[in-house]
């Protein structure tokens, strides 16, 4: 894909809202145009306003902050919205990576377009990009699931929603369920090629390979800090053609 560039940097668009990506750990990934537009806006919406407080100190920028998180996200969606339709400029982030990928965002975002306002993306750090990439793994068709449900039922069943899926599998989950997910997948994709990553950008960034009862015995090992990336490769033609079968093979008669 090729893009035009352009050589000077516009202003910034009154009432725009801003979507700006954010380091996932190391804070020479964010991007000069970042820095730009949060050193531009009227105000920053932070899903934590002391971590971003914390960000924009170490690049010298000060600018007022309010709240953006899931539990009030509705509510801070209409007064950003007031703050556009005065013309005001608003930078939205979250912890980390790009607002509204498995962070707040996604209601702000369909609020300001369905009201007709602009939404501007400015790119950058994404931990699914990152750990895909470099993750070995086909990355020419891949599902994003984000997080899985929490209950067990109710995540059995999406696993095996996703097990026929072609292309590989990408979910986020936390340091407290990761040994969950693996023992999961370990019945659910037991032949599948798992990669986790964690850390990503960050001094301990660490990989994991294998099948899940391989990587069942290497987290044992590990210290289970940071939330994980988990790519799940895409199911190989003897598994399909196995699932095929055992769809098409017709029911054994009870004769007890």
């Amino acid at each position: 894909m090729t893009s035009e560039t352009t050589a000077e940097p516009a202003p910034l668009e009154p009432g725009t809202l801003y979507l700006v990506a954010t380091p996932i750990g190391n804070l020479e990934d964010i991007t000069l145009r970042a820095l730009r537009v949060l050193r531009s806006c009227d105000v920053v919406a932070a899903e934590d306003t002391r971590r971003t407080g914390r960000l924009l100190q170490h690049f010298g920028i000060q600018k007022p902050l309010i709240s953006c998180f899931h539990f009030n996200e509705a509510r801070r969606a209409g007064e950003i919205l007031e703050r556009l339709r005065d013309g005001r400029t608003v930078a939205l982030v979250s912890d980390a990576g790009s607002p509204g990928i498995s962070d707040p965002g996604e209601r702000v975002v369909a609020a300001v377009r369905s009201a007709g306002l602009r939404v501007e993306p400015v790119p950058g750090a994404c931990a699914l990009v990152a750990a895909l990439t470099a993750s070995g793994l086909p990355t020419g068709e891949f599902h994003f699931v984000g997080f899985l449900p929490v209950k067990s039922g109710q995540r059995a069943r999406r696993l095996q929603e996703l097990a026929s899926l072609p292309g590989t599998l990408v979910v986020y989950e936390s340091p407290y369920r990761i040994t969950r997910l693996v023992d999961e997948l370990a019945v659910a994709l037991p032949e599948r090629e798992v990669v986790l990553a964690r850390e990503i950008t960050k001094r301990f960034e660490e990989w994991i390979r294998g099948r899940p009862a391989e990587i069942q015995s290497q987290l044992a090992l590990r210290p289970r800090k940071g939330e994980f990336v988990v790519m799940v490769g895409p199911v190989r033609e003897d598994e399909a053609e196995e699932r095929i079968g055992s769809a098409d093979a017709p029911p054994v008669a009870d004769l007890s």
